[in-house]
């Protein structure tokens, strides 16, 4: 994108695009042509320039000055998200916390403006830099493939197009960009550090292999395009094998034992492919080696659990799932007049939030309650067991108002209360 002469074919953009900007030199050279190339277009976007604190240097508050005086001379759009990371080892790797803390707020941004294509400034000396990490933890093809020009991020509001234009460039490009175009940007100390695995790479191993073979950064970059070339057939095989083994989004587990006795690596590559859909990191070959002896030797209807990537992996019932956080509110949602579908008297449940009557209570262990006419009063655990819903999705608290249990997630709303005339209301757990 900064040079033409290797620039592919502009990707097609929604009405609102977002530059990630730290103020480094790649970041400004990505806004500087993205400013370009949409002034030029009959048609332009609307441009958003989103900026991360890390808060973890002195110089991150001039930093984040820099960026929003720079969204201001381009007259485009700034907002930015403030990460509290922290330097507690105990709390794991730093740059993993803040690589994930920053994709996570660079979602909440896009959400926040209904922005669906995200750019990012990653170019080929980055691309080298992480085909070399990856091969020293010992990675598979996924990892080694390292970053695609273009990825999908899903947010609050759906799925963000990642898109990294300037891939195909080097630094070295990007820096006669700069100094042609007059940019000015903002060096990073912590870019000299060589404590970080990444930097000692950039300053001591890359250079070397630079001594060697003058091209070394354009050739593992290129190594990553052809791995990911592979990686995608070995998803097309993942697919094929998965047909009878992938049930929604859980896998059944007598199926996948029957192919890792059959063929162990296309089995690995069904595990890893499923948890890539899952967004979740690729385990390592001794952990797939433990899960497939623990797998072995549960009985039928045994629970199991495994925390990978910070996500519980449980098997219930057969099928193995990746549990998800159950947090979320109660909302009261109307009722149409002209529906036939019973709900709640809606002056009842207004009385009731504006006198403090309604309350949310975890459970106990002995609630009832009647979800259907001419039924007793149940106990929650049967009508769990009978929904054949999950022991960790039952923690959601129940709604209670005026001190009767009035709903359940999952289950449903207490059949006595419900009326089908007037105005009415349906409370959700969402």
């Amino acid at each position: 994108m900064a040079s033409s002469r290797k620039s592919q074919q502009s990707p097609k953009f929604g009405k609102r695009i977002a530059v990630a900007l730290s103020g480094g030199l790649d970041s400004v050279v990505l806004l500087d042509t993205v400013c370009k190339t949409q002034a030029a277009d009959k048609n332009p976007a609307e441009i958003w320039a989103f900026h991360i604190h890390h808060g973890l240097q002195k110089p991150a508050d001039d930093w984040f000055i820099f960026c929003e005086k720079l969204a201001k001379k381009y007259k485009i759009h700034f907002d930015f998200r403030l990460l509290h990371l922290g330097t507690d080892a105990a709390q794991g790797n730093v740059e993993a916390r803040a690589r994930a803390g920053r994709y996570e707020a660079l979602a909440e941004l896009c959400a926040d403006h209904n922005i669906e294509d995200l750019l990012l400034a990653h170019h080929q000396n980055d691309q080298a830099e992480t085909v070399l990490l990856q091969l020293l933890r010992g990675a598979g093809v996924a990892g080694l493939a390292a970053m695609s020009d273009m990825r999908e991020l899903n947010s609050g509001n759906g799925v963000i197009q990642l898109w990294r234009p300037l891939l195909s460039q080097s630094k070295a490009e990007l820096e006669a960009y700069a100094k042609a175009n007059k940019l000015k940007w903002i060096e990073d100390p912590s870019n000299h550090d060589t404590q970080y695995r990444r930097n000692a790479i950039r300053k001591k191993i890359i250079p070397q292999l630079e001594k060697i073979q003058p091209d070394a950064v354009a050739s593992l970059a290129r190594s990553a395009k052809v791995l990911a070339e592979a990686q995608s057939l070995l998803d097309r095989l993942a697919k094929q094998d998965g047909s009878t083994v992938i049930e929604q989004s859980h896998l059944r587990i007598k199926p996948l034992l029957i192919l890792a006795n059959q063929d162990l690596p296309a089995a690995n590559n069904l595990v890893r492919f499923w948890l890539k859909s899952h967004g979740l990191a690729m385990p390592s070959q001794g952990r797939l080696a433990s899960w497939w002896k623990d797998l072995a030797a549960v009985k039928a209807d045994a629970q199991l659990e495994w925390l990978h990537d910070q996500h519980p992996i449980r098997l219930w019932r057969g099928l193995l799932q990746v549990s998800k956080a159950r947090s979320g509110e109660w909302t009261f949602q109307k009722v149409s007049t002209n529906s036939k579908t019973p709900g709640l008297p809606a002056k009842w449940v207004k009385d009731a939030q504006k006198n403090g009557l309604i309350t949310l209570i975890s459970r106990a262990g002995s609630e009832k309650i009647q979800i259907k006419p001419n039924s007793p009063r149940r106990s929650l655990k049967n009508l769990f067991q009978e929904a054949d819903i999950p022991p960790w999705q039952r923690q959601a608290p129940l709604l209670f108002i005026n001190g009767e249990l009035i709903a359940v997630a999952g289950i449903g709303i207490s059949y006595p209360h419900l009326v089908d005339v007037g105005p009415r209301v349906l409370p959700e757990w969402a």
